[in-house]
């Protein structure tokens, strides 16, 4: 076969593992979505869950387009198994967070792949996803739970302040529980991350170990 046959079919074989991956980590972050961990300074619909890990070890193997392909498998098939009970609403904001995460820590890494930048971008993507989270719940999830649960935003919030009684309205809400909840998810998905994608990474990019 010629040279450029060879180059298409590596690359057809590049693609089709890739597609393979996403998928597989994927069906990995929708089964870690079923185990959920309350939290003591958030109202009980606010767990957290390591369902970001895969994703993101798949972002810094594959680059950022594959982490928001993750990212979206594991909402489509959480849809599939658990459906929804906020009209699509509260899954797509979940996916919107969720890349607010993985992609930008995939862009900063895909430009230099050192650990320096894995940290940096880890950094800004808690920070990204911190807030779009908090503009996301006070404005779309808030509200789709509300109505989900057939409860105005005020119950909601009043949720909040029998955890925290310094929360005092939509405002104290988002800034003390909120924001520390995607902060602490930022920081627990990345410290995990950096343990295991070193072991990890080889594997999903087909290399020898």
């Amino acid at each position: 076969m010629s040279s450029n046959t060879n180059t298409a079919v590596s690359a057809a074989k590049g693609n089709i593992r890739a597609m393979v991956v996403v998928a597989m980590l994927g069906a990995i972050s929708m089964i870690l979505m079923m185990f959920e961990i309350p939290l003591w300074f958030a109202p009980s619909f606010y767990e957290i869950d390591l369902s970001e890990v895969p994703v993101m070890i798949g972002t810094f193997a594959l680059g950022p387009a594959a982490g928001a392909a993750t990212e979206l498998v594991k909402i489509l098939l959480k849809l599939v198994f658990k459906g929804t009970n906020t009209a699509f609403i509260g899954d797509i904001a979940n996916y919107v967070i969720g890349c607010a995460l993985v992609v930008p820590a995939g862009i900063i890494y895909k430009h230099r792949k050192t650990k320096k930048n894995a940290l940096i971008g880890m950094a800004a993507g808690t920070l990204f996803m911190t807030v779009a989270g908090c503009f996301i719940n006070a404005y779309v999830l808030l509200p789709a739970y509300g109505k989900a649960f057939g409860m105005p935003i005020d119950a909601l919030i009043g949720m909040g302040t029998a955890v925290n009684p310094a929360i005092k309205g939509l405002g104290t809400f988002v800034i003390l529980a909120v924001a520390p909840f995607n902060i602490l998810k930022g920081v627990v998905v990345s410290v995990i991350t950096l343990l295991l994608y070193k072991y990890v990474s080889p594997i999903l990019k087909g290399q020898q170990m």
